[in-house]
C-alpha cells in the first residue's frame, strides 16, 4: 500500500516532534500503540490539526478511543479538509 501525502505528513510529525521510530509507524498502527501517554496523544492531535490547518471535531475522532488507527486519522483529516474546501468555495465565488 502506498502512503498518502496525509499519512506521510502525520508520520513526519510523529518522528520529528514525538520521537516515534519510523518502523513503528504504519497506517494500521493504533494511536494507543505509539507509546504516547494521554497528554502527548492530545498534543499529537493538536500538532496534526495545526499542520493541516483544521480542527477535528471530537465526535469524528476521539484520540482516547481504543483502536483508532493512523489510517482512520488520515481518513478523518481528508474528509475534514474536503468539507472545509467545500465551505470555502461559495465564499470565493461570491467575492
Amino acid at each position: 500500500m502506498s502512503s498518502s501525502p496525509t499519512f506521510n505528513s502525520i508520520a513526519t510529525i510523529l518522528e520529528t516532534d514525538f520521537r516515534v521510530a519510523r518502523a513503528a509507524i504504519s497506517p494500521a498502527t493504533a494511536l494507543s500503540d505509539l507509546g504516547l501517554d494521554s497528554l502527548a496523544l492530545m498534543e499529537f492531535v493538536f500538532a496534526v490539526e495545526d499542520a493541516f490547518h483544521l480542527r477535528i471535531p471530537e465526535d469524528r475522532l476521539d484520540p482516547r478511543e481504543a483502536g483508532i488507527t493512523l489510517q482512520r486519522l488520515c481518513e478523518v483529516i481528508d474528509a475534514e479538509s474536503e468539507a472545509a474546501a467545500a465551505r470555502a468555495e461559495p465564499m470565493a465565488a461570491a467575492a
